[in-house]
């Protein structure tokens, strides 16, 4: 399929915007007009039964037709007032319902719902429905949160927890030279380790508060490939892994540290869930001033449920936590691409996964 049908709205600045729908505008319009026309039609009607009766004669005596025009200002005014006040109970009950549920959200009750069947203007009813997917996104990634802090926290204890147990023992010395090496060596690939940990998640930090893409070079993104996978080579050699790659040389305009990152990750992700002995495949193509890549591993096929959640932050599809890694990774990885104006999807199909990004060659 060519890229640009593929990923249409990387070309695009910004899709055709929805025309505003005045539902509500037109709803609010018609019942202040409703108000006015009924309640001036009651004070006229009241006005009128008391002139044919000759209450205002009585009152006011023959020259009463100022008094009538105050009589009709002053219950045409009452009478708006108080069709506006239970009209209004009524129209702008669904908003109250949504005010409150934004308190309960904002205080941190992320089950809170509304109830769109309960709403007959269209306008609220599109309001009830975003505040749903808003409540549903925020307890998703509450959830995420949560998790991630009680793995990471475990993740964090063990290395301390070995760091601690060895240092005790080298500090009562009586060892050999070869254990104290080993107990040494120990503490290093688990102080290694911390670092790691520490790194990935303010690198997702520094990602997500960036806004703007800056330091974008022109540069050989076929020769960064080749040079990821060399910086790769001793684990996917130990697994004994059959490369694939397939792409000429091609330049993009990007920033070259961030799409560093993207690479790393999509291939050491692809490492780490390839069977040993199994094959990588790597594609760089180019069309009408669009380059896709492709990075696909043999493995266990994800589920349609994680394929929708694998870009969140702190998502591990693998939930026994038995490999590597922290679920901040392709996070990174969609983030630096949505900067530069990109596109990232995951495909799963006969005994693959394949991840497919598509970014413009040149940042205008």
């Amino acid at each position: 399929m060519n890229p640009v049908e593929k990923f249409p709205s990387i070309k695009l600045k910004g899709g055709k915007k929805k025309s505003f729908t005045p539902s509500l505008t037109i709803v609010l319009m018609l019942v202040v007009l409703a108000v006015l026309i009924v309640s001036l039609g009651f004070s006229s009607a009241l006005t009128f039964i008391l002139i044919e009766t000759g209450v205002l004669e009585e009152e006011f005596g023959q020259d009463s037709s100022s008094y009538i025009v105050l009589f009709m200002v002053v219950a045409s005014v009452f009478l708006g007032a108080l069709a506006s006040f239970f009209g209004s109970k009524i129209i702008l009950r669904p908003m109250r319902r949504i005010i409150r549920n934004m308190d309960e959200l904002a205080s941190g009750n992320f089950s809170v719902r509304m109830e769109v069947s309960d709403s007959r203007i269209r306008a609220f009813k599109a309001l009830s429905l975003k505040f749903n997917t808003l409540a549903d996104e925020l307890q998703n990634t509450e959830m995420l949160r949560s998790d991630f802090i009680n793995n990471f926290s475990h993740e964090l204890k063990t290395p301390i927890v070995s760091i601690a147990g060895l240092a005790k023992i080298l500090k009562k010395g009586n060892l050999s030279d070869e254990d104290r090496e080993q107990y040494l060596s120990a503490i290093e690939e688990e102080s290694v380790r911390l670092s790691h940990m520490a790194t990935s998640v303010l690198n997702l930090t520094k990602i997500e508060n960036q806004a703007i893409l800056t330091d974008v070079t022109v540069y050989n993104i076929s020769e960064q490939m080749r040079s990821s996978i060399l910086l790769l080579e001793d684990k996917w050699a130990q697994k004994e892994l059959d490369l694939s790659l397939d792409f000429d040389e091609i330049t993009i305009e990007a920033n070259e540290e961030l799409i560093k990152q993207v690479l790393i990750n999509l291939l050491d992700n692809a490492i780490k869930f390839s069977p040993v002995k199994g094959c990588v495949s790597v594609s760089i193509t180019e069309s009408d001033g669009i380059i896709v890549l492709s990075v696909t591993n043999e493995g266990e096929p994800i589920s349609k449920e994680n394929e929708k959640k694998i870009f969140n932050k702190f998502y591990q599809a693998d939930e026994s936590h038995s490999s590597e890694g922290y679920g901040v990774g392709l996070a990174i990885v969609k983030k630096i691409i949505s900067l530069h104006n990109g596109e990232i999807e995951l495909i799963c199909e006969n005994g693959s996964i394949t991840f497919t990004f598509a970014l413009p060659k040149t940042q205008k």
